[in-house]
């Protein structure tokens, strides 16, 4: 039997502790199942898609931590990490990874065969992001897409097929995801520097925050036309243009690129997400009243 030291390792290991990245893995999910089913969700897809969140974004850390075992704790966010510290092994660490796979791969059964093929592609997007950072300047990118596979998987599941405004959601969360992901690692930029870890941080430079404001503008863009090809009403650009505000917020947060703030600002971007989501739902909630 494992003693509480062990569980509570094993919680913060998949940061169970700390939502926050489940959220920013959710809300976009959530808005290609209320899109892909003209705000009718069935309970079915809204259970197996918001387990798969959770769990697939505990096996995404666990991953990451294995490949970072070694670095972590050169750096001062990561370096009381359960396996920076020793208090759970690397063999450890597999068998949680492989057991979370086994309960999201009984999940995705659940589906269709479409989606079963996308959630493949997904894993191997989630497995392959925690090593790029050695490789190139651009892990978020492939964060990015992998967080972004359950939109597609999403309108597979319910339609057989993603749409035009499928994609366009899948590349809004994309981009969206180097923007805040990037505030994450200029959070850890000093200290990646001298362990070598790679980010968009450490490439944009002195650039950093215009850029991830560029790229929350674009978020926003493909946002607004996606609302526009579904005729979505204005509550939906209301929430769009509060999620706006809460960008422009940001980058006076960050001016001085404090780390706290820099972590801070991060953090906000789960507030953005969910926006869209109410302006998405209060869409649908009026069209059916209408």
């Amino acid at each position: 039997m494992m003693n509480s030291n062990k569980v509570l390792a094993f919680i913060q290991l998949t940061r169970l502790n700390r939502p926050i990245g489940s959220y920013l893995l959710l809300w976009p999910t959530l808005w290609a199942l209320w899109t892909a089913s003209d705000g009718i969700p069935q309970i079915k897809h809204l259970i197996i898609f918001t387990l798969g969140v959770f769990i697939m974004r505990s096996a995404g850390c666990v991953i990451n931590d294995f490949a970072d075992r070694k670095l972590d704790g050169h750096v001062k966010r990561t370096k009381n990490r359960p396996l920076a510290t020793g208090v759970v092994t690397a063999k450890e660490a597999l068998i949680l990874f492989f057991v979370l796979l086994v309960f999201a791969l009984i999940l995705v059964l659940q589906l269709n065969i479409e989606t079963i093929f996308l959630s493949f592609i997904a894993l191997f997007l989630a497995s392959l992001y925690p090593f790029m950072k050695r490789y190139t300047h651009l892990p978020q990118l492939f964060l990015g897409a992998a967080f972004s596979m359950a939109i597609p998987m999403a309108f597979t599941a319910v339609q057989g097929q993603v749409t035009f405004v499928g994609w366009l959601l899948f590349a809004c969360n994309l981009v969206w995801t180097v923007a805040y992901d990037t505030l994450y690692a200029m959070v850890d930029r000093d200290d990646d520097l001298k362990v070598g870890i790679k980010s968009t941080a450490v490439l944009f430079g002195r650039y950093d925050k215009l850029i991830v404001f560029i790229l929350h503008l674009i978020t926003v863009s493909g946002l607004f036309f996606v609302g526009i090809i579904q005729g979505f009403y204005p509550v939906y650009f209301s929430c769009l243009g509060l999620a706006l505000a809460l960008f422009c917020y940001q980058q006076w947060q960050v001016r001085q690129r404090d780390r706290d703030a820099c972590f801070n600002a991060f953090l906000q971007n789960h507030y953005a997400g969910l926006l869209v989501l109410f302006g998405i739902i209060l869409h649908y909630a009026q069209a059916a009243a209408a």
